[in-house]
């Protein structure tokens, strides 16, 4: 009898609370850590505001340590409000929608701004599988990592003679060496195993070649981590063939741009992929991928717009801030709603509105 009574006995100690209880680590807060920040929100154009009032909702629910300073601002606005500037540099992070760019005519991109007298040299785009989500390609999670200042996006274009426009693409070796700098810290500080150089050096010798030139100098300063250097052509090509086999990507700007966009819809769409734009000083959260959606006034008009890519960039921005636990049952609240299936909004296959969405996040908050 005492030899049958064994393994009921590890039955029940295996099932008691007190033997598998288990206390999560996390970093040590000085004090004060706890104290709430303030950040500035810009809900910007289209559905902007309502995937920004999305994050405003989970935030108060999760009683989240951080405040919003609002301010309104428009596309179409010839530059941004200097006392919104002022906010961002005081406050040090924003949470922005997507700004709508006007199609030529001269008017200047508020996104571009914002990033150039900021100095956010590096974007960050995280395209990667999210469980339940069906998509064509499994084991896909890539960072692309992107300079952010120059090369096509410098602005600086003007008519030579009626008919003849020049655009100069600027390359600088300094925005390329901090740039390669940050995208093998990153690879190091999240245990990454590889850096893909995405160029064009083949064609554009010079402006290019000093691209590698510097992610090649950086790289020998991280033996632990591959690196390797692919056309930006044949980049797309891989990535819809074999996502799988990219994990952290260096591109200069415009590249970065292309290359970001096509693994978000690899991954599941735009609407689901995080990212942020950060420098040495200020750090701007936004949807990870192009916001082509912002101007869809069927979506604002039926309030289906997808807030998921926002409130998975809101925990990055959680996470910057130093507030992981609250990082962490966002990201968890989100992903269960997605793997669970019953609310989702229409480009991710679902009828759901983005207030429903909403409601299915907050009673998966733990």
């Amino acid at each position: 009898m005492a030899r049958r009574s064994v393994p009921v006995l590890k039955q029940l100690l295996s099932n008691s609370p007190i033997l598998n209880q288990t206390r999560s680590v996390t970093y040590m807060p000085r004090p004060g850590d706890g104290a709430p920040r303030a950040v500035t929100l810009i809900p910007g154009d289209g559905i902007g505001p309502l995937v920004t009032g999305a994050v405003e909702q989970v935030m108060e629910a999760m009683h989240a340590p951080i405040y919003f300073e609002r301010y309104d601002v428009h596309g179409d606005m010839k530059r941004v409000p200097e006392e919104v500037m002022d906010s961002i540099r005081k406050n040090k992070v924003c949470l922005k929608g997507g700004l709508a760019t006007p199609m030529g005519g001269g008017v200047n991109s508020l996104n571009m701004q914002l990033r150039k007298e900021l100095d956010l040299y590096a974007s960050l785009v995280n395209c990667f599988n999210l469980p339940g989500l069906p998509t064509r390609h499994e084991n896909v999670d890539i960072v692309v990592i992107r300079e952010n200042t120059e090369g096509e996006y410098s602005g600086l274009e003007h008519e030579v003679v009626p008919g003849v426009v020049e655009s100069l693409k600027v390359i600088t070796k300094f925005c390329s060496e901090r740039i390669a700098q940050y995208a093998f810290e990153y690879a190091y500080l999240n245990n990454r195993k590889k850096v893909t150089a995405v160029h064009k050096a083949n064609i554009m010798k010079l402006a290019d070649g000093l691209f590698l030139e510097s992610c090649r100098e950086v790289a020998t300063k991280y033996p632990g981590i591959q690196y390797n250097e692919i056309i930006v052509d044949n980049c797309c090509m891989q990535l819809v063939s074999k996502p799988e086999q990219f994990d952290v990507m260096v591109t200069p700007n415009l590249y970065g741009n292309l290359v970001a966009n096509t693994a978000a819809g690899i991954a599941g769409g735009t609407g689901v992929m995080p990212g942020g734009n950060v420098g040495a000083d200020h750090a701007i959260f936004e949807q990870g991928a192009s916001a082509g959606n912002v101007g869809n006034d069927k979506l604002l008009e039926q309030k289906k717009a997808n807030p998921v890519a926002l409130l998975l960039s809101s925990a990055m921005m959680l996470r910057h801030l130093q507030f992981p636990s609250f990082a962490d049952r966002l990201e968890n609240a989100v992903e269960q709603v997605i793997k669970e299936g019953k609310y989702r909004t229409r480009d991710l296959g679902g009828q759901s509105t983005t207030q429903e969405v909403v409601d299915a996040v907050l009673a998966a908050l733990d």
